[in-house]
């Protein structure tokens, strides 16, 4: 069993008041990714219920209002943006210039057919995990959004390797090693994976 403030490889580690903000009386990481999958999992029927237009989802108060119902019932600060500096993402003064410039993006991207709708969604899932903007959850949340924008796109659920990105092994490294080649402006492994 691994205590809650325990990191691992691509996790974003939680401050102690970020921790204070636990809802349910976890002891455990394996306790709190349980307990965690089935908020989202409410979360997802909803998304994909709710009748918000491929646009309207490229809003702040989407990004928001999804992120808080993936972990309204594990969070008190769920859909609330970091106030901490964290591993990974932009610092934190920069979250709201960065989100609404990708948001413009996704919106024009959406208007304009300028990528294909499995390249936006991705390249959407991509860019909100680099910046990073929630104390955690950011990479679940950026594959939701991607995963709802795409099928109200008309196409398919993507599909992320159908694995478990929580726990450590083979299928994270290959998610990571992907997020990696984007960082490097090689979006296709991770356009690859999503459909793998």
């Amino acid at each position: 069993m691994t205590r809650l403030d325990a990191t691992s490889d691509g996790n974003t580690p939680l401050t102690d008041e970020e921790l204070r903000g636990l809802i349910p009386n976890l002891a455990t990481k394996e306790e709190l990714n349980e307990w965690e999958q089935q908020n989202i999992l409410v979360a997802r029927e909803w998304a994909i219920r709710d009748r918000t237009s491929p646009v309207e989802m490229a809003t702040d108060d989407y990004t928001r209002k999804l992120h808080e119902k993936m972990f309204d019932q594990t969070w008190r600060w769920a859909g609330e943006y970091r106030r901490s500096e964290k591993n990974t993402g932009v610092p934190v003064q920069q979250i709201r210039e960065r989100l609404v410039a990708l948001l413009g993006d996704v919106r024009y991207w959406i208007e304009q057919g300028t990528y294909p709708p499995d390249e936006i969604a991705v390249r959407f899932h991509y860019k909100l995990a680099l910046i990073h903007p929630f104390p955690n959850g950011n990479g679940r949340h950026a594959r939701l959004i991607a995963n709802v924008l795409v099928m109200k796109l008309g196409r398919p659920e993507l599909t992320w390797g159908s694995a478990n990105f929580v726990a450590e092994g083979p299928m994270r490294r290959a998610y990571l090693d992907a997020l990696d080649a984007a960082d490097h402006h090689d979006i296709q492994p991770l356009l690859t994976f999503a459909r793998s």
